[in-house]
C-alpha cells in the first residue's frame, strides 16, 4: 500500500476486504508481509490516526510481517514539527520552509498538534528503500535514492544518519530528493528503470508517490488497479486516495 493522505477510513475497510484484518481491524494475516511505502500525511483528514493505526499492525504482526518506508510527506511533516518557519539557506531571493511547503503540499494542523515526540522517535528509524521477493520497495518514482549510496544498505543508512542530524540543510535536501518523480516514464523509462534494478538489484520497481491514474488518463474514482509499465519493470500502486481514488492493497507475486 501507499499513499494513503490520512484517509483511515479508506485505508481499514480497504486492509479487511483484502483479508489482512478482522472486522476490527486487527492484524491476522498469515505468512504475509504488508509493506506501506509512505505518505501517511497531509491532504486528508487523519495522518496522525493512519499512523498510530499502523504502528499497531507493527506491535501485532509477527515477526515484522508489517514494515514500512518513509515517504516525502513523512520528511514535509517532521521538517515541519522540527523546524517550522526556520528560513533554510538558498542563493537565490526566495524564501524556503517547512512550514510554507508543508502549508503548499495539504498540511493538517491536527496532524502537527498530535504528533508526539514518541511518534517522531519511531518514524525517523525508519528507511527509505526495500526489497522483498524480488521486488525493489521505494515510496518516489526517481533515482534519486542512489544519490544517498550504491547499495540498499548504504542508502538506508546514510538516510538514516542524515534523519539524525539537526541541520536544516540537510533536512530540505531529503525533502527535494524524494519530491522528484516521473523517472520511470517516457520513452526512456524503461532504460532508467532497468539501470537501477541492475545497480541496486531486484527484477521490479514497485513505487507511489504519482498517481496512478494520472498516468493512465482517468477520474481517480474508476481506478481498480495498480498500473505496469517501463516494459514491464516498475509497478505505480498509489490509487489517489487524497483525490477520490481508492487506497490499493496490491499483492506482489515472487519474482525469481
Amino acid at each position: 500500500m501507499s499513499d494513503i493522505h490520512g484517509h483511515l477510513e479508506k485505508l481499514v475497510p480497504a486492509l479487511h476486504t483484502a483479508g489482512l484484518t478482522d472486522a476490527d481491524g486487527n492484524w491476522t494475516a498469515d505468512d504475509t508481509r504488508l509493506w506501506f511505502l509512505g505518505d501517511f500525511f497531509d491532504r486528508g483528514p487523519d495522518g496522525i490516526g493512519v499512523l498510530r493505526y499502523v504502528r499497531g499492525l507493527f506491535e501485532q504482526a509477527p515477526d515484522d510481517a508489517v514494515r514500512m518506508l518513509l515517504g516525502n510527506h513523512e520528511i514535509l511533516a517532521l521538517g515541519m514539527h522540527k523546524f517550522g518557519d526556520d528560513f533554510v539557506p538558498h542563493d537565490g531571493i526566495s524564501l524556503r520552509s517547512f512550514e510554507r511547503s508543508w502549508a503548499l503540499n495539504g498540511g493538517q494542523d491536527r496532524d502537527q498538534e498530535l504528533l508526539t515526540d514518541d511518534d517522531v522517535a519511531w518514524l525517523i528509524e525508519q528507511p527509505v528503500l526495500g526489497a522483498d521477493a524480488g521486488h525493489l520497495l521505494m515510496h518516489s518514482d526517481t533515482t534519486e535514492y542512489v544519490e544517498w549510496g550504491d547499495t540498499l544498505d548504504e542508502i538506508n543508512a546514510a538516510a538514516y544518519a542524515e534523519l539524525h542530524t539537526d541541520d536544516i540543510e540537510v533536512w530540505w535536501e531529503i525533502w527535494r530528493r524524494m519530491t522528484s518523480r516521473y523517472a520511470f516514464r517516457g520513452a526512456s523509462g524503461p532504460e532508467v528503470a532497468r539501470s537501477l534494478l541492475h545497480h541496486l538489484g531486484g527484477r521490479r520497481i514497485v513505487h507511489g508517490h504519482s498517481i496512478v491514474a494520472d498516468q493512465l488518463g482517468i477520474d481517480p474514482r474508476f481506478l481498480t488497479g495498480p498500473h505496469l509499465y517501463a516494459d514491464d519493470l516498475v509497478l505505480g500502486i498509489d490509487g489517489g486516495a487524497f483525490d477520490g481514488g481508492p487506497c490499493l492493497v496490491v499483492e506482489l507475486e515472487p519474482l525469481s
